[in-house]
Formats: C-alpha cells, sequence, structure tokens
C-alpha cells in the first residue's frame, strides 16, 4: 500500500546529548532501530540489522529516480531491501524544514537511528529525535577521510589501510565521536569496487555488534575524534577522473583503480574518450602520454615518471575489453600520443 502526502512518501509493507557517551536507559526487550540510507551499501547494514531480530518502525531512503537507458523511475536499494522486509518505508526529498517528515520519526519513537550513505543532512532536530541520537556505519579511519567518498580518495591517496568507524553523529561533517573502529587492508590491485564491497560487509557486521551491546547494556562509550590528521575526501567528478599522463605512473594507476567503478578514469584517443579500468606501472622512460608498445600483453604509455601498462579499456561506444581485444580491431600507432586536453 502506498500513501502519498505532501512531505514525503510512504511505502507500508508486510537523545542526543552533547557529552560523547550514550546515555544508559533500562535494557528493554526489544530495541526499535530506524533506519536511513539509499544504496547497497547502506542495503547490506539493513538486511543485517534485520536479521539480528531488531524492531525497525521506520526506513528512510531518497524518493525514486530515473535511471538506464529509458530513464524509468527506480526505487533505491534500501527501499527495495525495506521492501522486501515488510518495513514501512519514507522518501522525504529533504528533512531540513520538513515537519511531516519530523513528527514521522517523532511518531517512531525510536530508541536510535542507524544513518548510511543517506545523501540528505540531518538537522539537529532528526538527530535529536532518537532516544540516543543517530549512529552513522563511515567508510574511512576517522579522522581521514571525513566526506563524500572516502573509499576512492583513500585508493587514489595510496593508503594501505581504510575501514568502517561507527559515529555517534553531531551537527559536523563526520565528525561525531567513535564508537568502533574496523579496519581493513588495501591490496595493491585493488579497485574501489572491490574495497566498497568488503567494507559493506564489514559496516554491517559492526553496526549489528553496536547495537546489541547497546541493546545489552544500556550505554555506547565513544571516543571523541582526533584533531589531527584530518583529512577531506572530495565529491568525485568526470574532470577529477581525467588522466593527466605528466603524473608518475604509480599516482595514474591508484586513480585508474580509485574510480573504477565510478566515475572512470579516461583519456583521449583521437578526440575520444578512452575509459581505462586496469593497468599498472612499468620501469619504461618517454615523452608523457606517448604509446611505447602495444600488443597482447598490454598498452604501454608513458607517464611523467615510468610508464602504464593499460590491460583493460574501454573506447566510447563499445563494451569493456582487454587490450588484446582493442588491438585486434584498430590500428595504434606506436609514438602516437593520449591526450589529457579536451
Amino acid at each position: 500500500m502506498r500513501r502519498k502526502s505532501a512531505g514525503c512518501f510512504l511505502f507500508a509493507g508486510n537523545a542526543k546529548s552533547s557529552l560523547h557517551l550514550v546515555q544508559p536507559f533500562r535494557k528493554p526487550i526489544s530495541m526499535k532501530v530506524i533506519f536511513a540510507g539509499t544504496p547497497d551499501f547502506a542495503a547490506a547494514a539493513l538486511r543485517a540489522i534485520a536479521a539480528a531480530g531488531f524492531d525497525i518502525p521506520l526506513v528512510l531512503t531518497q524518493p525514486d529516480r530515473p535511471k538506464g537507458r529509458g530513464m524509468q523511475q527506480q526505487a533505491s536499494p534500501v527501499k527495495q531491501a525495506a521492501l522486501d522486509l515488510g518495513l514501512t518505508v519514507a522518501q522525504p526529498a529533504k528533512l531540513r524544514g520538513n515537519d511531516e517528515a519530523l513528527a514521522l520519526l517523532r511518531s517512531a519513537d525510536a530508541d536510535v537511528m542507524v544513518v548510511a550513505a543517506y545523501g540528505l543532512i540531518l538537522p539537529q532536530e532528526v538527530l535529536d529525535a532518537p532516544r540516543h541520537g543517530c549512529l552513522n556505519i563511515h567508510a574511512s579511519l576517522l579522522p581521514r577521510w571525513r566526506g563524500a567518498a572516502p573509499i576512492q580518495r583513500a585508493i587514489e591517496a595510496g593508503d594501505k589501510e581504510t575501514g568502517v568507524c561507527i559515529m555517534q553523529m553531531d551537527a559536523g561533517l563526520d565528525t561525531g565521536a567513535v564508537v568502533s573502529t574496523h579496519r581493513y587492508a588495501i591490496a595493491d590491485t585493488d579497485t574501489a569496487n572491490e574495497v566498497h564491497d568488503a567494507l559493506m560487509h564489514l559496516g554491517a557486521q559492526a553496526i549489528v555488534a553496536d547495537l546489541q551491546q547497546l541493546r545489552q547494556t544500556g550505554s555506547l562509550h565513544a571516543v571523541p575524534q582526533s584533531e589531527e590528521g584530518v583529512t577531506y575526501a572530495q565529491k568525485l567528478s568526470k574532470e577529477g577522473a581525467k588522466i593527466r599522463w605528466t603524473e608518475p605512473a604509480d599516482t595514474v594507476a591508484r586513480k585508474i583503480r580509485a574510480f573504477n567503478p565510478v566515475p572512470a578514469a579516461w583519456t583521449l584517443r583521437q578526440g575520444q574518450p578512452l575509459k581505462i579500468w586496469q593497468a599498472h606501472p612499468v620501469e619504461r622512460q618517454g615523452e608523457a602520454g606517448r604509446i611505447l608498445a602495444a600488443d597482447a600483453d598490454g598498452i604501454v604509455v608513458a607517464c611523467g615518471e615510468n610508464a602504464l601498462c593499460i590491460t583493460q579499456l574501454q573506447p566510447a561506444g563499445s563494451k569493456r575489453m582487454s587490450a588484446q581485444a582493442f588491438l585486434a580491431g584498430r590500428t595504434l600507432d606506436i609514438g602516437a600520443v593520449f591526450s589529457d586536453a579536451e
């Protein structure tokens, strides 16, 4: 059943404190958890919380968006998961100044709200609505990589490890006190997609463990973040994913892994965009952007320092393919130049 109102869409299926300690309360038989999230990363956590037996009176997610070639309206992964679980879903376009959404949150009478990649700003009145405020699943080792794209920026920067933090939310951008930290070693070949999936499962396990502790003991200890080592993970953009061949090969290779699958690292060949999906550094020298070799093993392109061997790529209008398949249907002259200018 679907009910539409001015402030949000509802789908019915079958105290924050200034202290860094979630205040204790009498141990309940069950604990009410509101969930707010949108993509697959969040849907995994929602399913894990439900499987652990928590009462979920309300799920918040972003409105349906047009997607695909036909631009048909599609539900978010969190909405799909919630309806599969028979949970009530609300899809407000915004929370700030939305009295109806706030009333809905308060009527849920929740003990805590879990937030994971929701995509909407939570005003203070929303943070204060649950008795124990809001816990956020953040995909970095805070205070490093606060912000929108922590997984990609960690890989791009060459970090050897990342992880998941469960954080007690406050009004700042990922500045809240940390309840628990869970580490993950980044392999030299890991793409953002692979790290995302690993942290997705790690985050789901972590939030369930912390919720179980809150249910059992009535409190969670949260440690304020250090003021040292703070970095911000800027939003991803197509322009930021453009390969700059004057950079060292190691740097370019990290960017390719960091932006796989979105927004995808790219360069220009004969004025047309060419996505680069897999590549590794090799010890060759030449003019930046110039093709040094092209055979079944890959396409070697000189960088500002050393060179990059491209093994998987995607021309405009085509599917991903190996370098060997690319060369089988195209002429690629040794000495030609890939451009980073449009």
